[in-house]
């Protein structure tokens, strides 16, 4: 059974004057023009009439595709109603948006509270200040610090979205962005390899030369590391990289090789792969010496002798230990081809945690 779903209203463009570099809201959420009442009320349903006969544990509606607290306060309100109303009457569970750090004071929040209002997620991207007066974000990574905190002093669940490889971003920039979620503790985060749309200005710049965007590659690896230390505190990443439906026709419309469809695949499978690796490295499996010795043997002795060896993952966890098109059973065939290994499931384990077993 499917724990939690998500009821998503876009509203374009909507409170949000500042242009970041990055962005072009229309593409983002493939919608353009005014949302109005009707057309909430009919996503909402839409989405129901599926996930009330399904027995999804919790459904959320979120308000996502702009900066929902820098609109109108009256329309606002007028969205949350509609929300509320059907949470009031138990058809959906909690009640989500996205905003912008700079859009966030007590006068906002009252009204959140007023309707019942659950998640609130920062588009944060960076804790870098240079990073983010590169993006063009408009203000620097104080007010984050001071928008989270007034968050979660409210009672709110608090999210942190961050993208990965913006212009002036590294690898030290993005695990000091990691290292800074953490110290903040949101209950829930995304991390979203900068993606290159057409017709915004990281585009232009792209164009001349004055950005380039990440390999696929170095994305999945600065990637993986910010979900580890993200991760390791506990803090549940509840997205990595873009869903297909955020992007509209992406064919033509997007440039670089950093959208991919399995992108949270392609980094947990990589996380996957390096700890099964380092226990096979700390059992004394996996060094030089036992590859030229068991190379050795099997000349000598004309039969297969290499090491048997179970790796265990949850049943959550297995594509990703086995990776993306069977990536990861490829790389360890290749590079250990004296180990033997089969991949099994444990229920017991947690998910992403892995562990190994000699057979006698």
């Amino acid at each position: 059974m499917k724990k939690h779903a998500i009821i998503p209203i876009f509203i374009p463009h909507k409170g949000c004057p500042n242009d970041c570099v990055f962005c072009n809201q229309k593409k983002i959420t493939a919608r353009n023009g005014k949302v109005t009442m009707e057309d909430v009320i009919n996503t909402i349903e839409t989405y129901l009439s599926t996930l009330e006969e399904s027995s999804v544990e919790t459904i959320e509606v979120a308000f996502f595709g702009g900066s929902f607290t820098g609109i109108p306060m009256e329309e606002q309100s007028a969205f949350l109603s509609v929300a509320k109303e059907y949470k009031d009457r138990g058809r959906i569970d909690k009640i989500h948006m996205s905003t912008r750090p700079d859009y966030i004071n007590e006068e906002i929040l009252d009204n959140l509270k007023k309707y019942d209002a659950d998640t609130i997620e920062l588009g944060v991207q960076s804790f870098d200040d240079e990073v983010l007066k590169k993006a063009g974000r408009g203000h620097d990574s104080s007010i984050v610090y001071k928008s989270s905190q007034l968050i979660k002093d409210y009672g709110f669940e608090l999210g942190i979205q961050l993208m990965i490889g913006l212009p002036g971003d590294t690898m030290e920039t993005a695990i000091y962005s990691a290292q800074e979620t953490v110290k903040i503790n949101p209950s829930i985060a995304r991390l979203y390899p900068t993606i290159v749309i057409n017709d915004t200005e990281l585009y232009n710049m792209n164009m001349r030369g004055e950005y380039k965007p990440l390999s696929q590659e170095e994305a999945i690896k600065r990637t993986k590391e910010m979900y580890k230390i993200i991760d390791g505190a506990g803090i549940n990443i509840i997205r990595v990289g873009l869903k297909s439906s955020d992007i509209i026709n992406e064919n033509g419309e997007i440039s670089g090789n950093t959208y991919h469809p399995a992108f949270r695949q392609l980094v947990e499978g990589e996380i996957a792969k390096e700890r099964v690796e380092d226990q096979l490295l700390a059992a004394g499996l996996a060094g030089e010496a036992d590859l030229n010795s068991a190379k050795a043997d099997q000349r000598d002795k004309g039969r297969d002798c290499r090491i048997k060896v179970d790796v265990f993952s949850s049943p959550n966890s297995f594509s990703n230990m086995v990776g993306h098109k069977a990536c990861n059973k490829t790389y360890f065939a290749h590079k250990y081809p004296h180990l033997s290994l089969a991949f099994r499931t444990d229920e017991e384990l947690g998910v992403n945690r892995y562990r190994i077993k000699v057979k006698e």
